[in-house]
């Protein structure tokens, strides 16, 4: 719920606002995850998913990848990430949902491997788990002041 002057407003952040802010959040927080997985020279197995070995092609994929999860966070989270304290809290959850559909599920299967859960407290794995958890925390966090800003440039402030 948004608030004006400190009364409880009915007016909710549109559909259009929670698609942009998960793209806007789903970016921020894709160059760092992205990052992190070229500096761990992960980015060439992430382009393997496309039939390719480049790792610009890995970043690429990553980015898109990125926008979409984004856009999710967004719709399915974006009405519960009303505060910096909430986007936080629910982006950690969302980084752990992809951690586990991303490198447990999706990828080994788009690669015609098993489900990997039994690798799940490996080492790689684990570094996955941090990257995807900074990937929701940096998403959640940037969707809450893109979702903010836009509430006070309509004079409204969230609580």
């Amino acid at each position: 719920m948004a608030t004006v002057a400190g009364r409880e407003s009915s007016t909710s952040v549109s559909l259009v606002q929670r698609i942009v802010g998960g793209v806007i959040g789903g970016v921020a927080g894709g160059l760092v995850f992205g990052a992190m997985m070229a500096m761990m020279g992960m980015l060439p197995m992430v382009a393997s998913v496309v039939g390719s070995k480049s790792a610009v092609v890995g970043f690429i994929y990553h980015m898109f990848n990125s926008v979409i999860i984004g856009i999710a966070f967004g719709l399915l989270f974006g009405a519960l990430s009303r505060t910096y304290g909430l986007g936080a809290l629910w982006g950690l959850v969302y980084g752990v949902i992809w951690w586990v559909l991303g490198p447990m599920i999706l990828m080994p299967l788009l690669l015609g491997m098993g489900l990997q859960f039994g690798a799940a407290f490996t080492p790689p794995m684990l570094m996955s788990l941090v990257g995807h958890l900074a990937y929701g925390l940096i998403t959640g966090l940037v969707y809450v002041g893109y979702v903010r800003s836009r509430l006070v440039g309509s004079g409204e402030t969230t609580a």
